[in-house]
């Protein structure tokens, strides 16, 4: 069983107290969407995310210092990373290393920037929502970015039942047509 969830806009990035970590499997095509973002200016992101001024500037700043490989010096686990209402009936914290490897088996989070997360693959703050309307080389927003890659990752997961707790508008990123759960 995996059940899907939504990543959340609210972040915690002062350093884990834990050190296991494994990394996205789709840092590819992050990369090839940041590559995009690195190109637009602030004026540029705060209208396409209608976002404020002071969030555009900080997510320019995020995109612009973006680089890889991540670490532990500059990322961070995304189930310590993210917060949010989700994320704290979760409480991460209080989870001891045996808890944390049950939900790297169950649990996937469904992310504009890295299609498919597991709860101790790195990450580095960010923001974009799934429904952002970036053009790119395979279409006009990022469901025609992801297509069915996100379906092919959930697929290597090989579980018969997956459990829809994510957003509409995350859950509209699976290719269900393409999902063999």
């Amino acid at each position: 069983m995996l059940a899907v969830i939504s990543p959340s806009k609210t972040q915690d990035f002062e350093p884990a107290q834990i050190s296991v970590f494994t990394q996205t499997r789709q840092i590819e095509q992050s990369q090839v969407l940041v590559d995009l973002l690195k190109n637009k200016t602030q004026d540029d992101i705060a209208s396409l995310m209608s976002i404020s001024d002071k969030l555009s500037k900080l997510n320019f700043d995020r995109f612009q210092t973006f680089s890889t490989p991540f670490t532990l010096s500059n990322a961070k686990q995304a189930l310590l990373a993210f917060k949010g209402d989700v994320y704290n009936g979760i409480d991460a914290l209080s989870l001891s290393l045996d808890d944390f490897e049950f939900a790297q088996g169950h649990l996937r989070m469904l992310s504009g920037l890295y299609g498919v997360i597991r709860p101790l693959d790195l990450i580095q703050p960010y923001r974009l929502e799934m429904g952002t309307k970036l053009k790119n080389s395979q279409g006009k927003n990022l469901y025609e970015f992801w297509g069915d890659q996100i379906s092919q990752v959930l697929n290597e997961d090989e579980s018969e039942v997956i459990i829809n707790l994510a957003s509409n508008e995350y859950f509209k990123g699976i290719d269900k047509k393409s999902i063999n759960a």
